[in-house]
């Protein structure tokens, strides 16, 4: 999405010749591939591991980490492979979205107009809310040597990332839309007018 505004806003009159359909199918496979060989050596050395003690994780899904410490074995070496795996894996892309913001701050800074500004930065703004807060999440709880010391710490982190963070999506890439400010606007006054109903009671 940040190359998808990053073209949007830096070469606007060549958007429709560089985002062809074939061109976002090529980037979805790359991104699916890459991700994918990355975390499969860690995964087959995972699968090979002795299960021998119990078998249930104090986790609301299966991540690697609570997984990886039911294992009765010497875990340092996955550990270190999933902490480079992860590392690789969110500082490049993380770098990948710097850079591009990086260009599309440039390019409206040249914007004459102020309301020109107004309007790029009111069109990043969405999208830079939720991938701060998805990698900030995902960078603290991945991307560090070991991680059973602060496995239940993870637990609440995951609640945000995978219940919150997605429950606020639709609001925060909805609220540049008029329509939908102005049916907040309305939910909210017939709101107060319900609460002072109810008060008079």
């Amino acid at each position: 999405m940040s190359y998808d505004l990053y073209v949007a806003i830096c070469n606007p009159l060549q958007y429709s010749m560089i985002m062809t359909s074939s061109f976002c199918v090529r980037l979805v496979i790359l991104s699916w591939v890459s991700s994918f060989l990355l975390i499969l050596p860690t995964t087959i050395y995972r699968a090979r591991l002795p299960y021998c003690g119990p078998n249930k994780i104090g986790h609301f899904f299966c991540d690697s980490a609570p997984l990886l410490h039911l294992a009765c074995a010497d875990i340092h070496a996955i550990e270190l492979l999933d902490f480079l795996s992860s590392l690789v894996l969110l500082i490049s892309s993380l770098s990948l979205t710097v850079v591009s913001y990086a260009y599309i701050i440039s390019t409206v800074l040249k914007i004459p107009s102020g309301q020109g500004q107004c309007k790029a930065f009111a069109t990043c703004a969405s999208h830079f809310t939720v991938v701060s807060m998805g990698y900030g999440v995902s960078i603290f709880v991945y991307v560090r040597p070991s991680q059973k010391s602060s496995l239940h710490l993870n637990k609440i982190l995951f609640i945000f990332s995978s219940v919150i963070i997605p429950l606020l999506n639709p609001f925060i890439f909805s609220l540049r839309n008029e329509t939908m400010k102005n049916a907040l606007k309305d939910t909210l006054t017939k709101s107060q007018g319900f609460i002072k109903w109810m008060k008079s009671l």
